[in-house]
């Protein structure tokens, strides 16, 4: 638990005395179990938020600072001078806004039904605040009207308490604090509806049109105690007679003439089918008006997902860094179901599960294929087993195929590719019980019939099948795409086989060495090839484009994306001209000047070298030395990278957390591996952070990593031990760890260059079987 003031962050202790409760089983045994920092992340570009949620939960009930800005797309931003109020839906770490339904804001004096500007909150109902606690399933805040407000939720639910002093208050609903559009710009909201309704539940619904169109959010809102009276306003805040109104921009007011009497506590159900879901849903989860009852078992569920993973040694910040990183990556996909079982589709419709089933959403899958499921597969196969369940069932109804970046049964086509399936054939690989094969037909439509409704993600398919690349002067980011592209029909190809699609499989097996038409032997870079072949010019590795007009990368360059081949290292090693080759080409990206051009995407950060560990294309590449028998400079790099872009500060991660990829980096790298090519089902060795980590696998099965003796100035392995006998491989499958034992790390200050250096104990193409 971590006490947030304007001036810097120290610790505190819980206002219920709970924050023991926070630790992992082990803390009480342990004197260096450190709780999560919730502020971690919130600034610089990580893109958090402080509120309350529980794991994967549907309700995120945290302060909206602003709506607008790029540094607020989770809503908050931590150094913002003032908070517009408290809504129940936010993004975690992305690059584009959304969500932020139903804002609560706790106000006295004046009915004001403007924000304001953000540095000049006495304008509109904005407040100042300060004193913010925030811990897993709870957040605080003082405000400067004197209000105390308190946040916690259920899964489906957000549970306030706001404690005003004496006299008159009132609590403003908005439906309608999403930034205004522009002249002629289409409404971000287009409908709406308030209504307080005869047992006094306020309800109501908008339709929303930022990231993903289309979008709907139900509600209903109760009350310890009943307002005195209640006022309604519509579009250019025009009062509303009566107990309802309806247009696109509403809200209302409810007025206690002795606010001060005893605290308020409001309970509020969220639903994105209909006004029955979110009552269902608030009277299943929501029975009583005991706030601290509420508030104890959110954090009884957070004190048992934060102890899935225990560590020991380190420095407190590491420690700090872990236990918000594993706060971070248990946040989303939220669940989208109603506890009846009903969800909105990506077809649009309404459909419901069979008993014991779940529906999720906000899967950003381009980023979070690559660490965060495989987090997810190793801590909590069960929900695994539902991602890859769901995944399918959102396949089969999606009219563009497989999920790209769905978002509240909106197919947001974000980003390139359609990296679901190599989730799902990552799930297969490792054994997770799904049916592979109902998804075939999705995928198969994808991938090969070209009358399949296009996204900006598959822009140059039908190019890409029938001459082998996609020409950069006719589609946009045109080198990223074949290589995304290939890796996709690598992974595509595991889900035909399960179908029994042979033809199909063998078809996308060699399409998936496509990425070896846009890599150029003359100057060891992948590089944009125009219609008639040609490669494009001029030509920097550290360009964006080949021209002002046309980009070729996705959120990176030359440098970057020719690595991006994580399904075939052995064949880039070769293409580079062997070992000796990549390992000079990488030795130059990690000591190239770190020079962008100007436009270069903002996602390009956390520079070392030409790495941007700030963005995923990077992601695996530290741990691809271990390919070309140099596994002690994965050592010693990925430590570096743990150290220098991770830190226990609002602004400690160096990019946008992504829903969760940039913390899942850390926990399986400070475990000592990771899964450079998903698909494989293997996890390429690097180095330990910690002294200690026990790893809960499910089903009773543990898995501890021991590194006696660790520290900085230990990042190179010298041997490892796996249940006691000696390991050579710079590798490990999945299979291995999940059936639970110890892997042992001997540490040193000076790398053992023979570690691994072996052909036949290097990761390879074929290291799964």
């Amino acid at each position: 638990m971590i006490r947030l003031s304007r001036r810097g962050l120290m610790a505190g202790a819980g206002a219920l005395g709970l924050s023991a409760t926070l630790r992992p089983a082990s803390a009480a045994a342990s004197p260096e179990a450190a709780p999560p920092n919730l502020f971690i992340g919130t600034g610089g570009d990580g893109h958090t938020f402080p509120g309350a949620s529980l794991p994967f939960g549907m309700v995120q009930l945290s302060p909206d600072t602003d709506t607008a800005r790029w540094d607020t797309c989770s809503g908050y931003h931590h150094g913002d001078a003032s908070l517009l109020g408290f809504s129940h839906t936010h993004l975690s770490g992305t690059g584009i806004g959304d969500m932020l339904d139903v804002l609560v804001v706790p106000c006295r004096g004046p009915v004001l039904l403007q924000p304001g500007a953000l540095d000049r909150p006495d304008e509109g109902y904005r407040l100042r605040y300060s004193d913010e606690l925030a811990e897993p399933g709870y957040y605080r805040v003082a405000l400067e009207n004197g209000v105390l407000a308190e946040l916690t939720v259920t899964r489906r639910t957000g549970i306030h308490r706001y404690t005003f002093p004496q006299g008159p208050a009132h609590l403003l609903v908005d439906l309608s604090h999403l930034v205004m559009e522009g002249p002629g710009e289409a409404p971000l909201i287009d409908e709406a509806l308030l209504a307080l309704d005869e047992d006094g539940t306020l309800s109501g619904t908008r339709r929303v049109h930022r990231w993903a169109k289309g979008r709907r959010c139900f509600f209903a809102m109760q009350f310890s105690r009943a307002p005195d009276r209640v006022e309604f306003f519509t579009d250019g805040d025009v009062p509303v007679p009566g107990m309802a109104a309806t247009g696109k921009r509403l809200k209302a007011v409810l007025h206690y003439d002795d606010a001060g009497a005893a605290p308020l506590v409001v309970r509020c159900g969220i639903s994105a089918v209909d006004a029955q879901g979110a009552r269902a849903n608030l009277a299943a989860e929501a029975k009583h008006w005991n706030f601290d009852r509420y508030r104890k078992n959110a954090m009884r569920v957070w004190s048992r997902e934060l102890s899935r993973i225990r560590v020991e040694g380190g420095s407190t910040d590491e420690r700090t860094v872990m236990a918000t990183a594993l706060y971070h990556a248990s946040l989303g996909p939220t669940l989208f179901s109603d506890v009846d079982g009903r969800y909105v589709g990506l077809d649009r419709q309404v459909h419901k599960l069979a008993r014991g089933e779940e529906s999720y959403t906000a899967y950003s899958l381009w980023d979070t294929y690559r660490a965060f499921h495989p987090l997810q597969t190793l801590i909590r196969p069960a929900l695994g087993a539902t991602f890859a369940a769901d995944l399918v069932r959102q396949t089969q109804q999606s009219p563009f195929g497989p999920p790209v970046w769905p978002l509240q049964g909106v197919e947001t086509g974000c980003m390139i590719a359609w990296h679901s399936v190599s989730v799902l054939a990552e799930s297969r690989a490792k054994g997770i019980p799904a049916d592979y094969a109902a998804a075939w037909p999705g995928i198969e439509r994808r991938l090969f019939d070209w009358t399949t409704p296009n996204l900006d993600n598959s822009h140059g398919l039908r190019i890409y099948d029938e001459t082998g690349f996609i020409p950069a002067d006719q589609i946009f980011e045109s080198v990223s795409r074949v290589l995304e592209y290939s890796y996709d029909d690598h992974a595509a190809a595991q889900i035909a086989d399960a179908a029994g699609a042979t033809a199909r499989a063998d078809r996308l097996r060699e399409r998936s060495g496509n990425w070896r038409n846009v890599f150029d032997p003359a100057t060891g870079f992948v590089r944009p090839r125009l219609a008639d072949g040609s490669w494009a010019e001029p030509f920097a590795p550290n360009g964006v484009g080949h021209s002002s007009r046309w980009r070729d990368f996705t959120e990176s360059n030359s440098w970057q994306a020719t690595f991006l081949n994580q399904h075939d290292v052995p064949g880039l090693i070769a293409a580079m001209g062997g070992d000796a080759a990549f390992e000079a080409k990488l030795d130059a990206l990690f000591t190239a000047d770190s020079t962008l051009p100007e436009g270069a995407p903002p996602d390009i950060s956390g520079l070392v070298g030409q790495y941007a560990h700030g963005n995923e294309p990077s992601h695996h590449v530290a741990y691809l030395y271990a390919y070309c028998g140099a596994a002690w400079k994965t050592q010693a790099m990925v430590r570096r990278l743990m150290a220098e872009m991770y830190h226990a500060r609002p602004a400690g991660i160096i990019g946008n957390d992504d829903c969760g990829q940039m913390s899942a980096w850390f926990i399986l790298s400070a475990l000592g591996f990771y899964p450079v090519d998903p698909v494989s089902a293997t996890y390429v060795l690097g180095s330990p952070l910690f002294e200690r980590a026990e790893v809960e696998l499910g089903k009773g099965r543990k898995l501890v990593i021991e590194a006696p003796g660790n520290r900085a100035s230990t990042p190179y392995v010298q041997s490892v031990a796996w249940n006691g006998g000696p390991w050579a491989k710079g590798w490990i499958a999945h299979a291995d760890l999940v059936r639970g034992g110890t892997l042992r790390f001997e540490m040193s200050g000076t790398p053992n260059k023979d570690f691994a250096r072996l052909p036949e104990h290097r990761p390879s193409r074929t290291q799964a079987a």
